[in-house]
């Protein structure tokens, strides 16, 4: 555990997976459920940051929606166009 709070310090963006790997190259073996569960004793949390998935960045520019009111009565009167890129197979 003092080794284990030793790596943390030295690299704190560490989850368990990190730790494990890093106290493997120093000779000590371990699996990653031990680590997960002494970091849990120790309260020690990977740093790291947070998901922004909503924030628009500052130079976003809004566009207005065009269609809002517009009662589409007859065929081809309101077209749209899909410019998303499609997945690659893996």
């Amino acid at each position: 555990m003092h080794r284990l709070d030793r790596l943390h310090l030295q690299y704190p963006f560490y989850g368990s997976r990190g730790l494990r790997n890093a106290l493997r190259a120093e000779g000590y073996r371990v699996n990653r459920k031990k680590i997960q569960r002494l970091m849990r004793q120790m309260g020690l949390l990977a740093v790291y940051p947070r998901r922004r998935t909503t924030i628009p960045n500052q130079g976003h520019r809004i566009y207005p929606y065009l269609l809002r009111g517009v009662a589409v009565t007859r065929p081809n009167q309101v077209w749209a166009a899909d410019i998303s890129v499609p997945q690659q197979a893996a």
